[in-house]
């Protein structure tokens, strides 16, 4: 072995303290042939079954086992900030139900348990009640038409017909919403056009003395 190899070699792995740092040097600068291949050449080709075995088994599959604990870890912290974001979501739905009940309370001067359109009509003439169901994003330019937007037909709001409809007016359409109503007007129109034929047929068959059966 020349002189010049052999000075190497003592600088790497002369002592054991210089073979740990050469051994911690290869395994993580990515660099392992530099020190493997003297060793393999000029002293002992049995070296390279050593490092052959302790590169696969160490630097591959440790790098690896670190890697999947480093993403397993990612993961289970997304999920949390996830399950946080659900959970700070509905603190925040409760939180405006509470303050819609306090509005309907506030409301609700006759202490019955409803709101009428009068009621709804003066608490909303109200310039801080405006501003403040304009911070929950529900427009209320047009008081009568929201009341009946939140009525289900009897002409009173009770609490959770008031929690429910503002809650699903807050902020602006959905598309999902959109499309509903889109498929709501052309079933509607559906019904018109097969009304309309049937009004037409009740009048050809007013002339003609024939009775004529109602639309399905």
């Amino acid at each position: 072995i020349l002189l010049e190899s052999r000075i190497w070699i003592y600088k790497r792995y002369g002592t054991s303290a210089r073979s740990f740092w050469t051994v911690f040097e290869l395994t993580f600068s990515g660099g392992w042939p530099n020190y493997a291949r003297l060793l393999v050449e000029e002293v002992s080709s049995s070296f390279a079954v050593f490092f052959f075995v302790y590169i696969i088994v160490v630097v591959f599959a440790m790098f690896r086992i670190i890697t999947a604990l480093f993403l397993r870890d990612t993961l289970a912290f997304a999920s949390r900030d996830a399950e946080a974001a659900v959970q700070e979501k509905i603190k925040q739905k409760e939180s405006y139900a509470s303050k819609l009940l306090d509005f309907f309370e506030a409301a609700d001067t006759s202490k019955d348990g409803f709101l009428t359109l009068a009621e709804f009509q003066t608490i909303l003439e109200e310039d801080g009640v405006k501003t403040w169901m304009s911070i929950m994003e529900v427009d209320v330019h047009d008081t009568e038409h929201l009341f009946n937007i939140l009525d289900s037909g009897d002409g009173l709001v009770s609490p959770e017909e008031f929690v429910q409809g503002i809650l699903r007016l807050k902020g602006q359409a959905r598309s999902q919403d959109v499309l509903r109503i889109m498929h709501c007007c052309e079933r509607l129109m559906q019904d018109m056009a097969r009304l309309r034929t049937w009004a037409n047929s009740l009048d050809d068959s007013s002339y003609r003395g024939k009775p004529v059966s109602a639309p399905a």
